[in-house]
C-alpha cells in the first residue's frame, strides 16, 4: 500500500488533519498527523482515532506504523518560531 493511499484515508477520516506519510518497503510506516480532533486527548486516544480510519488495514497491508500525533498548537510549538 503506498503512503499516499494511508495519507488520504486519514485525511478522509479526521476532517481538519495535516497527515505525512512515509515508507521504504509500503510494509511499515511513520506517520505524522495535527488535527484538532486531538485535543484533550492522550497519546492512546489518538492513535486509536487514526486506528480506525485505516480500519482492517492494521495487521494486514500495514504490517506496522509508527505514529506522532499532535494537536495543531502542540505542532506549531515543536516546529518553534523559525519554522513559522
Amino acid at each position: 500500500m503506498e503512503p499516499q493511499d494511508i495519507k488520504t484515508l486519514i485525511e478522509n477520516g479526521l476532517d481538519d488533519a495535516t497527515v505525512e506519510v512515509f515508507s521504504e518497503d509500503n510494509t511499515h510506516y511513520a506517520s505524522l498527523v495535527v488535527s484538532s480532533a486531538f485535543e484533550g486527548k492522550r497519546a492512546i486516544a489518538r492513535h486509536q482515532l487514526i486506528y480506525q480510519c485505516l480500519g482492517s488495514l492494521m495487521g494486514n497491508e500495514i504490517h506496522a506504523m509508527s505514529i506522532r500525533a499532535h494537536t495543531p498548537e502542540e505542532w506549531a510549538e515543536l516546529k518553534g518560531p523559525e519554522a513559522g
